[in-house]
């Protein structure tokens, strides 16, 4: 199976035109997953729902683009990253209009569902064909754009929303959050049809529905659990769903282990996995993303702690939205000073923000969290790139896309535990109380536990280095 991204092909002149349209597809994912988040209240208050519902349109997003994410990124390997990544645009056009213009809850509920589903196709294209239309001197840079997005996105997400809810354009209130997507798919979606090169095996397979299912079935049985059980109060049925989800990857494994072995293509080929440090650069990146706990607990923290607004919250992270701006630009001279070292040493910077940021609201001075909040930010865009390209190098391009959802989905699994586990040690040791100090106290703790997986990561990444890549 041949890749038309051959890296001696001649080089893409429209590249770097390209890579802002997939880059706008890959902002819009996590910018729908932040910028609900503010406007739950308004929501809850115009359709008089429930709690329950609330989190049905934060989760039935959060677990359907996760569990599809491995799917979308083979779909692109398969029938060409740009044709998928146009269709899951104008599938996540369609269903930011439907949750727009939602009559009901279940029609909003939907609505997400479909966000999250389309979302899942359209974004692992993006990584996928940055890997395959640049060539490695200037995948670097790439990347730290590619990084720089996910940063820019949740700061943006946070701001947006809230200022969308204030401004209330053409009376539109809370929906203007969901329509705003329209206006900006109508231009990337022509854009991206002109300037992105498609990049697909010569000679596709057929897609393995089979695995596809399996595999959809045993994230779905994994996550969901995960995103409702501290909310439900882990009911038996939440318990036993959690439980079944080992059974459905042993399914899922042994159906792809046939399919190999009888010649024909699974969507996920175990010989794959056997690839030097694929594996433990995968773990890696279930640690890293145990930092997506931090915006729960701080977010808790300026609220519940301090009385802020949700806006006032969301300037208070400004400091980490600084860092995650200019880490990315850092990226490639902390390259050729730390090399293959260089996203370990995005991660320490992370695990001494978080660190700080415990020493200094246990001791009650959150006047200075700036500093610390920078260095969070800092970190994760140095570190996020490098270790992104630390993975991806180690498949053969023409299963960039793979590589792409199983790196997205490990984050997203990583974020959902560290919500579950993070987030229940956070409730834990904080109980009934809602004073300053216990908040500030279990933040301190959640947040040094944060620090320990994003050290554990760095070890992870850094122990890819005796491993060589599939590609330099």
């Amino acid at each position: 199976m041949r890749d038309t991204s051959n890296p001696n092909d001649k080089l893409d002149p429209r590249r770097w035109m390209a890579l802002v349209i997939l880059l706008t597809g890959a902002f819009l994912p996590p910018l729908d997953f932040f910028i609900v988040n503010v406007a739950l209240p308004s929501i809850r208050a115009d359709f008089r729902a429930s709690a329950s519902t609330m989190q049905l349109i934060i989760s039935g997003y959060a677990t359907t683009y996760a569990v599809m994410l491995i799917t979308g990124g083979r779909l692109g390997d398969l029938y060409g990253r740009r044709n998928v990544f146009l269709a899951g645009m104008v599938g996540f056009a369609a269903a930011s209009a439907l949750c727009g213009f939602a009559w009901s809850p279940a029609a909003l509920i939907v609505g997400r569902f479909l966000q999250g589903f389309a979302a899942a196709i359209m974004a692992p294209q993006a990584l996928a064909s940055i890997n395959a239309i640049f060539p490695d001197h200037e995948k670097s840079k790439a990347l730290g754009f590619y990084a720089l997005t996910f940063g820019v996105a949740s700061m943006v997400g946070l701001f947006l929303g809230g200022a969308l809810i204030a401004l209330d354009i053409l009376d539109l209130g809370w929906r203007a959050i969901f329509l705003i997507n329209l206006p900006v798919i109508a231009v990337a979606a022509p854009s991206a049809f002109i300037t992105l090169r498609e990049t697909r095996s010569q000679h596709p397979s057929k897609l393995d529905l089979g695995g596809a299912l399996l595999i959809a079935i045993a994230l779905f049985a994994l996550i969901a659990p995960l995103i409702e059980g501290r909310e439900q109060g882990w009911p038996i049925w939440l318990i036993l769903m959690l439980a079944t989800s080992l059974p459905f990857f042993l399914l899922f494994w042994r159906h792809e282990k046939h399919l190999e072995s009888t010649g024909r293509d699974p969507i996920l080929a175990p010989s794959l996995l056997q690839n030097r440090g694929l594996m433990r650069g995968l773990l890696a990146a279930l640690f890293f993303y145990a930092l997506a706990a931090f915006w729960l607990i701080f977010s808790v923290y300026q609220q519940g702690g301090l009385g802020r607004t949700p806006f006032e919250a969301g300037l208070a992270i400004l400091p980490a939205a600084v860092g995650f701006v200019l880490g990315p630009f850092a990226s490639e001279r902390i390259l050729s000073v730390f090399g293959r070292f260089s996203a370990g040493a995005g991660m320490v910077l992370q695990a001494a923000g978080l660190s700080g940021t415990a020493v200094l609201i246990s001791n009650g001075l959150p006047r200075f969290l700036f500093v610390a909040l920078f260095l969070i930010g800092a970190g994760q865009g140095i570190a996020l790139p490098n270790l992104v390209r630390s993975i991806v190098q180690r498949v053969d391009r023409t299963q960039s896309g793979l590589a792409s959802g199983l790196v997205n989905s490990m984050f997203q699994i990583g974020g959902a535990l560290a919500a579950a586990i993070v987030g229940g040690l956070f409730f834990s040791i904080l109980g009934s109380a809602t004073d300053v100090q216990s908040i500030g106290l279990a933040y301190s703790v959640a947040a040094v536990a944060i620090a320990i997986c994003l050290l554990i990561a760095g070890w992870l990444s850094v122990s890819l280095t005796s491993t060589k890549p599939l590609r330099p």
